[in-house]
């Protein structure tokens, strides 16, 4: 004997569940009011968000400026901006791989590695410096491949790979560089210019137009991740 088990139907004039909503959008159809209003319910929360960052940067620029007096001039931020161009742009492509709940320690490793191979192919060997660069870049996209090869098909943890990855890259960059250990680069070469070439005078519009044309762009792309958001939830 064998028994069927059916699922009960909506009651005749039973209204239909709601389909949810995603709250950033009902954030975004606040405007200006929404925003403040979904602030103070995340700091109410204990949700903080990026605000310790900030209140630490305010600490650091105030406490600095009044030891050193010139902590805030212009020549000052941009030194500092040009130091933590390379960090911060590893830190944003780090940023996927811990938003998946992994790690990657071999990062400085690699990055080393790549600017190894560019100076010693530019200066050392004379390869044309930007194809020493994509040389290199395509060395940083062989050495990630390889450790997702052991992450993804063998199995290996990630902190276990990424860690013998930075030992065995340290070791990399030490036999690219050879006994000297250091490499000039190429003055006025692209890598160089990097580092040390600033707008002049003259140059001053068009640096006013990339940063509202920087501008432009990312609210462009608020505006449309807003209108799709919209349109999927109607």
């Amino acid at each position: 004997m064998s028994t069927s088990q059916t699922t009960p139907s909506p009651a005749a004039g039973t209204p239909a569940a709601a389909p949810a909503t995603d709250p950033r959008l009902l954030v975004r159809q606040g405007g200006v009011a929404g925003y403040v209003e979904e602030f103070r319910r995340k700091i109410k929360s204990g949700d903080l968000g990026s605000l310790p960052v900030v209140i630490g940067l305010i600490l650091i620029a105030v406490i600095f400026q009044s030891v050193t007096g010139h902590f805030l001039q212009a020549d000052n931020l941009t030194n500092i901006t040009k130091w933590i161009a390379g960090p911060g742009l590893i830190a944003v492509g780090v940023v996927f791989v811990l938003l998946l709940g992994e790690i990657d320690l071999s990062l400085g490793s690699i990055a080393g590695v790549c600017a190894a191979v560019t100076s010693v192919l530019a200066v050392r060997e004379g390869l044309n410096e930007g194809l020493a660069i994509l040389l290199a870049i395509a060395t940083a996209v062989a050495m990630g491949a390889l450790h997702g090869f052991f992450f993804a098909k063998i199995g290996v943890p990630a902190f276990v790979v990424t860690l013998a990855g930075m030992l065995a890259w340290s070791g990399l960059q030490d036999f690219v560089l050879g006994k000297l250990g250091t490499v000039n680069n190429i003055n006025d070469g692209v890598v160089a210019n990097l580092d040390t070439y600033f707008l002049g005078d003259g140059d001053v519009l068009y640096a006013w137009l990339l940063a509202v044309l920087a501008i432009g762009l990312f609210l462009t792309g608020q505006l449309l991740d807003g209108t799709g958001s919209r349109r999927g939830a109607s």
